[in-house]
């Protein structure tokens, strides 16, 4: 699905070609993670979202772009059940997040753009928290604190007030959470905001090697995390799905990706 400044034609030939790549590139991918199907939310007569639909497949990272406003948080609350829609469905590794949330959830890390964190907890304190709400106990639950503290590089903060630490520790104890209970699906919201490039890197290289075993839907401003992380692209704009698609087709020619955002974000 495709909208912007191309021609009608252009706009056929396209849609057309991405079509017949994503069919192949889903033949090859398994299963379906996320679907969204005809997911509408409103409030009163404001309609944050309209009939957006799009699956992502096992294995695969997905970037999820578009302006401020335009409906991608509200779309991932949908899919993450914190929210019920007012039309459509949602599911996460097929099971309906308004029926069936609890079966979802537990396939599910979601990280907020700004996740809920206990100021007064320690990281360790925290994942103790998580790792009985997730109901992990045990030797099960002592390895996966341990797991997750070593891959978010907790060690050295580990004994401090989340409130002390600076927004990238935070961040990496958000991620650490999320990643708590080894999920199959990672819904990721603005998850490098406010970081410097240097945190920027580490959470670009842990999304990239879970990549390699999760399947992601990461929603970001910054481009250059597009086109190093995922290898499909969707793009929202005011409350619409207007493309679907890989990344190699919107960098076709050369053309510079934030140019392809303005074409379909841009009325």
């Amino acid at each position: 699905m495709i909208i912007g400044t191309f021609s009608h034609d252009e706009r056929a030939v396209l849609s057309w070609n991405l079509n017949e790549e994503r069919l192949t590139m889903t033949d090859e991918q398994g299963p379906a993670m996320i679907e969204a199907q005809g997911l509408s939310k409103y409030f009163g007569d404001f309609a944050a979202i309209r009939d957006v639909t799009f699956k992502v497949h096992q294995g695969e990272v997905v970037a999820f772009l578009g302006p401020n406003g335009a409906g991608k948080s509200t779309t991932m609350k949908l899919l993450t059940g914190y929210w019920a829609p007012s039309a459509g469905v949602a599911r996460i590794a097929g099971h309906d997040m308004a029926e069936d949330r609890l079966a979802g959830s537990a396939k599910l890390g979601y990280l907020p753009e700004n996740g809920p964190l206990y100021a007064d907890m320690t990281p360790r304190g925290l994942l103790n928290f998580f790792a009985d709400a997730r109901g992990l106990s045990g030797a099960r639950k002592r390895d996966r604190i341990h797991a997750v503290v070593e891959m978010c590089s907790l060690g050295s903060v580990i004994g401090k007030p989340i409130g002390k630490l600076s927004r990238g520790y935070r961040q990496r104890v958000g991620m650490a959470q999320v990643l708590l209970h080894e999920p199959d699906v990672l819904i990721l919201d603005e998850p490098t905001a406010g970081l410097d490039p240097n945190q920027i890197h580490d959470v670009r290289e842990t999304i990239r090697i879970l990549g390699k075993s999760k399947t992601i839907l990461l929603s970001t401003h910054i481009l250059q995390e597009v086109e190093a992380m995922a290898s499909r692209a969707l793009f929202i704009n005011e409350g619409r799905l207007v493309f679907d698609g890989p990344i190699s087709q919107l960098t076709k020619g050369g053309r510079p990706l934030d140019e392809r955002f303005r074409e379909l974000t841009v009325a």
